[in-house]
């Protein structure tokens, strides 16, 4: 049984193409560098400290380290002394920063700004010419405007996998720092605040562009770390948003111990009025924690929105966040809070949804959750936990028993996000059931939780009992398009029977016959053809459509991966449209993603 997740798929290039004549198909977010970390208003101002030289930083394991001067006592310097210290004056900043490099890490330690990476082919990743010749600059705009989350699971686990893929900066002009930041910033926004944080923290702090040391506060945030920055404020730059930095600064004084600086750092700030409310209170309950003394307690009254700083510190120090302030922003920030550090398992089961249908949480993460929760549940209350019924769906001894727990976790949620996460949750305990027709009318539902974990051969199976279902029925349209290889029935009249079948509102049949067509599985003339009969709209042709079609032709797969993502932003699969599914399933099974273009294809039947 093969795990599509993981199995080793190897890459190739990447588009050579004028940002001028490309258009994303999706308003999407734009912007040089983050969007702020806190409240209109706050920090505006910088502060008036002087920027620290450049590449004066301390080594990447923590904060520089000064001996304390005494008031008053000053020691002469001798003659050969005094020289030492002009000559060490004409030194450039340039010279002391090589030097000080020299003595903190040596050569053979350093890291290459332009080779950063965590995965390669041997555990997960792409091939080092996955960009191949793109033009960095036209990729590290279309990153930035992707408007992610993206509506597919499955598109975001393979551009996940892309971003982290140990790979050379492109040529163009992009400094390399700018490159990763770039992928790190889009693995926030995706809701993969870990896999952004493995991109920052490959970079040493000397190599930190001005972009990167945002991203890097936004992904200590994100991680609900902030000590997490403590070895980055010594060199921040300049035109950096000071207050936070300051605040900074002052959390990671107390984490090391120096309550004195952390308070009167707390103290300038409130005295400076650039931060006030509850943005303060979170600063002065981490600084407390690290042993300020600051007894702070926190109240979400009248706080409109919820911010990343908000997020990052208040999970940080265990401070419960109102439900209704995570209405305020992208599901993202719900895939964030699955892995903050200090939540109860109970509490991650909400989040837990989001992260699952987003594709940061795998089945078997997300079922592992759901345990955890089971152990922790007043055992009053066991049996109507989801655990208690998932624990069933593995261990009950009768399989009937089995089935008939998955049918109650499938029919639970009212809410579709929620159905599919059900899904997700599932798929290691589906692939156990047995093909026969006993569960014929569970079948949709078992090969679509199959494949959103890419059990493909499992669900494979069921191949002769899907081809006895009705004719408008998932199960035999997930296998057409998500088998491996043909296990029903592909005949036109088999084919137009189930697009005839569907609601008029429903794109099920027009994502049938678009991921067929992209697949290979039926001819362009049977497509034109059914397309035709059932005004199906595949037809659709712009500079999205010609781009990917180009990156596919030239054997492109990174840039085929960013532009798949370009092509859904949007949570809902009602809102993608079929030719778009067309060239982006085509457009993988060119440059060797036939596997995640079957998943991406059987998603969309399951979940319009």
């Amino acid at each position: 049984m093969r795990n599509w997740a993981s199995k080793r798929l190897l890459g190739g290039a990447a588009l050579a193409a004028a940002l001028a004549i490309f258009a994303i198909p999706a308003i999407g977010q734009s912007g040089q560098s983050p969007e702020s970390l806190l409240p209109p208003g706050f920090g505006d101002t910088p502060a008036p400290t002087p920027a620290p030289a450049p590449g004066a930083t301390p080594a990447p394991g923590g904060p520089a380290v000064q001996l304390p001067v005494l008031p008053g006592v000053e020691a002469p310097l001798t003659g050969e002394d005094a020289q030492a210290t002009d000559e060490e004056s004409e030194k450039t900043d340039e010279e002391k920063a090589a030097e000080v490099a020299q003595l903190d890490m040596p050569a053979a330690a350093r890291r290459d700004p332009d080779l950063v990476g965590v995965l390669t082919p041997d555990n997960g990743g792409y091939r080092a010419d996955e960009w191949g010749g793109v033009n960095a600059r036209f990729a590290s705009a279309l990153m930035r405007d992707v408007k992610a989350p993206i509506a597919s699971r499955w598109a975001s686990i393979l551009l996940r996998r892309v971003l982290l893929t140990q790979a050379p900066t492109p040529a163009g002009g992009v400094d390399g720092a700018d490159w990763v930041a770039e992928r790190a910033w889009l693995l926030l926004r995706m809701g993969e605040a870990d896999a952004a944080r493995l991109l920052v923290s490959s970079v040493d702090i000397d190599r930190f562009s001005p972009k990167m040391f945002d991203v890097a506060q936004q992904t200590a945030l994100a991680t609900a770390d902030p000590a997490a920055m403590c070895g980055l404020t010594d060199s921040v730059p300049a035109d950096a948003n000071q207050t936070s930095w300051d605040l900074a600064r002052a959390m990671c004084a107390a984490l090391s111990g120096d309550n004195g600086t952390a308070n009167a750092i707390i103290d300038t700030a409130r005295r400076s009025g650039k931060t006030r409310g509850i943005d303060l209170l979170l600063a002065e309950k981490v600084v407390g924690v690290g042993g300020g003394r600051r007894a702070i307690n926190i109240q979400w009254d009248g706080v409109p929105d919820l911010t990343a700083w908000r997020f990052g510190l208040a999970n940080a120090v265990n401070v419960p966040i109102p439900a209704a302030l995570f209405n305020t922003v992208g599901p993202h920030v719900r895939a964030w809070q699955v892995r903050a550090p200090m939540i109860e398992p109970e509490a991650r089961l909400d989040p837990a949804i989001w992260a699952a249908s987003l594709g940061v949480l795998s089945s078997a993460a997300y079922g592992d959750l759901v345990g955890q929760a089971y152990e922790a549940a007043d055992p009053d209350a066991l049996e109507q936990t989801p655990g208690y019924r998932l624990r069933n769906a593995f261990a009950a001894e009768d399989e009937s028993d089995r089935v008939e727990a998955l049918r109650e976790l499938w029919t639970e949620p009212k809410a579709d996000i929620e159905r599919y996460a059900r899904l997700v949750l599932t798929a290691r305990a589906a692939a156990r059931v047995s093909p026969v027709k006993d569960y014929a009318d569970d079948a949709h539902n078992l090969i679509a939780a199959m494949l959103t974990a890419g059990f493909d051969d499992s669900a494979a199976r069921w191949g002769p009992v899907a081809d006895r279902l009705d004719d408008g029925d998932d199960g035999w349209a997930l296998l057409a398009v998500g088998a491996p290889r043909r296990v029903v029935t592909l005949s036109a009249s088999r084919i137009g029977a189930y697009v005839g079948d569907q609601d008029a509102e429903s794109r099920k049949g027009a994502f049938l016959v678009a991921a067929l067509a992209g697949l290979g599985r039926i001819t362009p003339q049977e497509a034109q053809s059914l397309a035709t009969e059932h005004e199906l709209p595949l037809g659709l042709r712009n500079s999205w459509t010609q781009a990917i079609d180009r990156a596919a032709a030239a054997n492109q797969p990174a840039t085929v991966a960013l532009l798949a993502a370009a092509g859904m932003q949007t949570l809902s699969w009602k809102a993608v449209h079929p030719a778009y599914l067309m060239h982006i399933v085509s457009a993988l099974r060119r440059t060797g993603h036939e596997p995640e273009a079957r998943m991406i294809a059987a998603e969309a039947i399951t979940r319009a």
